[in-house]
């Protein structure tokens, strides 16, 4: 065993011998002593030459000649002194004033991260308000003519049918949109035939995601009798049941074709200022829209995702849920667009006027973006989905009910991020972010917001549980990543668009 302990010992020794070189004193030359000292050790070897030669020539007569000598020498060593004296005195003390300078001064480093994120969040996240505005108003008179042309005046006897409205939802009606206003966000309500009745019926046992639901027919009604076209369109049997559900596939399957007749009609007027185009991408239709001339606000090709949704009342609908097996073709999300808007109206007026509460969460939303460039395919998809948008929102919105609103002063805004982003991790790692309505918490929301009847007594809905715990901690390990090394991921990540067309100015803004 001696072959293995030496390497120790050795080191041992090494350290030893490291503290004490490190606790030995060091000497330095003091020239103030050194140099007077050569001076008088000089003149004593002068007057001992000087006596030296007094005693070989005691004859000499000329006693005057030797001492003048002796105090030329003199003075020109006073002289030698005294100019030494200065150089070594002005080195001294330059060399003092640069090591108090050096000491002073505060070691020159880049950028602090408050001072990062102010300068991050005024270059590439802050949206123009002007920008925006100028692009919800565009889409909104757009999408008001083309559900205006679709609109039925009584329901409809056997087929669906626009209601005549649209519901503005996500990031850029809410004041937290990232970047550039380049996507928006529609609900499209429909109408029911006339007389059939639908019931929403919660899917017990499903846990994660929104809360999804089926929407049933009544168990004995003899309309489905009479309009089996729409039935067999439409409608699901439930096997081994008379109940029939309705599936959201043939849906947007009759919504995409409507969508195309209704901008037909109302093409031209907005042809002469930007080109139309419309797509289906898996559930959502997709509006495209690229600008002619400067009507758009610094010629910004915009998409509007046209969503067809069912009303459930008191503001709630339902959408087409995301397809994730055969057993879930007839299933719906709710969507609470008027509860959170409400939501967010009474926490714009509970926070102080210097907040930095959208700021926290614009921040955050594009440190994710950018976080998940660098990754590939199924990595990218897979950080999208877990830290959605509505996933981050929701963590932020729990952050705000469970801190005083003093907190989210602007001068605090570090001190949220590191507060946000720690409470997010700590829900990927207890793999639970609860539903901000169907969450369980009972009396977190102000007492003004109800819910629809069928979701008021519902099971809490976890926004994690569909997803693998290995991937929940890849993603927080990332997330923790990314904001440590924040200097190197806004440098070295790719530059998103540019978020106020600063550079570019606006005919209508000029205008007016």
């Amino acid at each position: 065993c001696l072959p293995a302990c030496l390497p120790s010992s050795c080191s041992g020794l090494d350290r030893r011998k490291a503290r004490e070189t490190a606790s030995m004193t060091v000497y330095t030359l003091n020239l103030r002593v050194f140099w007077p000292l050569v001076t008088c050790l000089l003149v004593g070897l002068l007057f001992l030459h000087q006596t030296l030669r007094r005693g070989q020539d005691p004859g000499c007569p000329d006693r005057a000649l030797g001492i003048l000598s002796l105090l030329k020498f003199a003075m020109a060593f006073t002289l030698c002194y005294v100019f030494i004296w200065y150089c070594s005195s002005s080195q001294g003390q330059g060399r003092r004033g640069r090591v108090e300078s050096t000491e002073a001064a505060p070691p020159r480093t880049g950028p602090s991260r408050k001072e990062l994120l102010e300068d991050y969040y005024e270059r590439q996240v802050r949206l123009s308000p002007h920008m925006l505005g100028h692009s919800k108003a565009h889409v909104a008179q757009l999408v008001s003519e083309l559900v205006r042309a679709g609109r039925a005046e009584i329901p409809p006897e056997s087929t669906l049918a626009f209601r005549g409205d649209f519901v503005q939802i996500g990031s850029g009606y809410e004041e937290h949109k990232v970047s550039r206003p380049d996507c928006f966000d529609i609900l499209v309500p429909l109408r029911l035939p006339r007389g059939l009745k639908l019931e929403p019926r919660s899917c017990p046992g499903r846990e994660g995601g929104p809360p999804l639901c089926s929407l049933e027919t009544p168990k004995k009604t003899d309309w489905l009798r009479r309009h089996r076209a729409f039935a067999e369109a439409f409608l699901s049997q439930e096997e081994g049941g008379d109940v029939y559900r309705l599936c959201p596939a043939p849906v947007l399957r009759w919504f995409y074709p409507t969508v195309q007749r209704c901008l037909s009609a109302v093409r031209y007027p907005f042809e002469q200022r930007c080109s139309l185009g419309l797509s289906l991408s898996e559930d959502r239709v997709l509006l495209r829209l690229t600008p002619r001339s400067d009507f758009v606000c610094c010629h910004i090709s915009m998409g509007v995702r046209l969503i067809p949704a069912l009303p459930l009342g008191e503001g709630a609908f339902l959408v087409a849920a995301a397809p994730r097996g055969v057993q879930q073709e007839a299933l719906w999300t709710v969507y609470f667009p008027r509860q959170e808007q409400r939501l967010l109206a009474w926490l714009k007026g509970r926070v102080p006027a210097s907040s930095c509460h959208l700021k926290c969460l614009q921040i955050l939303k594009a440190v994710c973006d950018l976080s998940g460039q660098a990754l590939d395919g199924q990595g990218a998809a897979q950080w999208r989905a877990v830290l959605s948008s509505y996933a981050l929102k929701t963590a932020w919105l729990r952050l705000l009910f469970s801190t005083p609103s003093e907190a989210w002063e602007e001068r605090h805004l570090l001190e949220r991020m590191e507060e946000l982003l720690r409470s997010l991790r700590d829900s990927l790692q207890r793999r639970h972010l609860g539903h901000l309505f169907l969450g369980g918490d009972v009396g977190l929301l102000p007492e003004s917001l109800t819910l629809p009847k069928p979701f008021k007594d519902t099971t809490s809905s976890n926004l994690l549980a569909g997803f693998d715990p290995a991937a929940l901690d890849l993603v927080s390990a990332r997330l923790a990543y990314s904001w440590t090394h924040l200097h190197r991921l806004i440098r070295l990540g790719r530059p998103q668009r540019d978020s106020g067309g600063r550079g570019l100015r606006c005919k209508h803004l000029e205008a007016k």
